[in-house]
């Protein structure tokens, strides 16, 4: 096996054939990378190609896609040991390509190929909800619901990513789902804080977002070993569209209904026994209680030389 390995989403962005592979391919070896590329369809040969390429002690292993396929391949090279020296690089070939950004990788595919050769590994944090991984961040209620709606109406109706969005958050606010939630917040001393929450969303990241500002939904940094937690308490459907326009000016922060917990852990309970989660997008069904963590430094990434995790 090659020290390098390049798994690619075949499905991200506008697609990848054998004839764009073999140009990636080309791209690879001109900056002098001993590579072997994947094409994989979908996000279980995305993960048994990440297994095969730790277990075949690759050096550098590559994902090439949107955040859901950072997610696949990485599950399979997080943690200690073995598995933690192994480098990740990152292409990012999706739509939104949250963790690229967040890292100051280039969305330039060249200057990304780059980054693989002159980029330096920093070890930046995971989060985890009941033994699965996430980069970004993971959603309860409404957010969960509009990602499943709208997948469906993808593969359905055939309609693009972004209005079967649109279509899914409309379905979602006319059906308008509650949880009763119960948090147990963990704080470094070893107290935990119990709180009570109805709320029809909440928003669990991988460290900080910036709340206010010119870059809402950025983090500044990936290593302060916190999860961060949001929460609306009693929003009307107004009230989310009120959210929402807070955001966009920058003040979605000083919002008296909103609440923002920071922990290094924490646990979720509900009435449900089983409830919807997405983590980097994907939606899996997961039994009550959710115990959700951070994963300090439990991810060698490449990022520029300039940038600090």
């Amino acid at each position: 096996m090659k020290p390098v390995q390049v798994i690619v989403n075949a499905g991200a962005g506008t697609g990848h054939d054998d004839d764009r592979a073999g140009e990636l391919r080309r791209k690879l070896h001109d900056a002098g990378l001993d590579a072997e590329l994947t094409l994989a369809a979908g996000g279980a040969e995305l993960i048994a190609a990440a297994r095969r390429a730790r277990e075949g002690g690759a050096e550098l292993v590559v994902a090439g896609g949107g955040d859901g396929s950072m997610n696949a391949v990485a599950s399979q090279i997080v943690g200690t040991g073995a598995a933690g020296n192994i480098r990740f690089g990152v292409l990012p070939m999706g739509t939104l390509n949250h963790f690229a950004k967040d890292l100051g990788i280039p969305l330039d595919l060249d200057a990304a190929i780059g980054n693989l050769v002159t980029g330096v590994p920093v070890s930046v944090d995971v989060g985890e909800v009941n033994g699965r991984i996430f980069l970004n961040n993971s959603g309860l209620g409404l957010y969960p619901d509009i990602v499943r709606d709208r997948e469906k109406q993808q593969n359905r109706l055939g309609r693009g990513k972004w209005p079967a969005a649109l279509w899914a958050s409309l379905a979602a606010l006319r059906r308008y789902p509650f949880l009763s939630i119960r948090l147990e917040v963990k704080g470094e001393d070893g107290d935990a804080e119990r709180l009570a929450r109805r709320t029809p969303f909440v928003f669990i990241g991988n460290n900080a977002y910036t709340m206010q500002g010119l870059s809402i939904g950025a983090r500044e940094r990936l290593d302060a070993g916190t999860l961060s937690l949001y929460v609306a308490q009693h929003p009307t459907r107004f009230g989310l569209l009120r959210f929402a326009f807070d955001a966009l000016r920058g003040r979605l922060g000083e919002e008296r209904d909103f609440d923002v917990l920071h922990a290094a852990a924490f646990e979720l309970d509900t009435h449900r026994k089983r409830l919807r989660v997405a983590t980097d997008g994907e939606v899996t069904v997961m039994a009550a209680p959710l115990r959700y963590r951070s994963l300090p430094g439990a991810l060698r990434v490449l990022v520029p030389p300039t940038k600090k995790p």
